[in-house]
């Protein structure tokens, strides 16, 4: 190809880059023009955390963090 042609394909791609970009801040402005409504199923995907503390029980001989349990050396 010839400096002519690498430039003519650059600038063709150059303008459809433009025209995609023109696109998207159509789609974003149409989009924050008109509120979408409250997603019902957003109060069923939430849980509960109790603030009573843990059971210690469940985490005798487990690695601490990556250092090792607490009767073993880290590497």
């Amino acid at each position: 190809m010839s400096v002519q042609d690498d430039l003519a394909a650059v600038k063709r791609r150059l303008q459809d880059l433009e025209r995609t970009v023109e696109e998207l801040e159509h789609r974003v402005g149409t989009e924050r023009a008109a509120p979408r409504p409250p997603s019902g199923d957003r109060a069923e995907s939430m849980v509960t955390i109790p603030d009573a503390p843990y059971d210690f029980e469940k985490w005798t001989g487990t690695d601490d963090e990556g250092l090792g349990a607490p009767d073993r050396h880290a590497p």
